[in-house]
């Protein structure tokens, strides 16, 4: 599945907020959608300019909703289009501890991530990401043009 749209990508960003994980239920560790809120926040915390790197971060619970394979693999195949090779790259080496020393973005991704599994605080909601969300899909759009 190809996401196409940022409206695709919400529905399926949604959709994750009644899946839970063999970690726990209701908004704690167990929780993909409250964990990929909170890893967003985290990355928008610290490094407010990387755009790419937040929605890296934001877009990982989508993997289980789609075909079969590696969750990291579907979802970077799937919002490649949409938000482009940097985003896809991150999310797919995310499942790669290997990778994580070579590569800064990847291990502050990594970092965030294992924050937001214990991290307690008001993350916000997904409506508050789309226009980041819009902003990376045009950006993305615009290279793709030019490419």
């Amino acid at each position: 599945m190809e996401l196409r749209s940022v409206e695709e990508l919400m529905d399926l960003l949604y959709a994750c907020r009644g899946e839970r994980s063999a970690a726990g239920a209701g908004g704690g560790p167990g929780d993909p959608h409250g964990h990929a809120l909170r890893t967003a926040a985290l990355l928008r915390r610290r490094r407010p300019a990387d755009k790419e790197l937040q929605v890296a971060g934001l877009v990982a619970p989508v993997g289980p909703l789609l075909w079969p394979g590696s969750p990291a693999a579907r979802t970077a195949e799937a919002v490649r289009p949409l938000l482009g090779a940097r985003v896809a790259r991150l999310v797919r080496r995310q499942a790669h501890p290997e990778a994580w020393d070579h590569d800064d973005d990847l291990a502050s991704l990594c970092q965030a991530d294992e924050e937001a599994r214990t991290a307690v605080f008001d993350a916000g909601v997904l409506e508050d990401w789309r226009t980041v969300l819009e902003l990376t899909a045009a950006r993305n759009a615009r290279l793709g043009a030019v490419d």
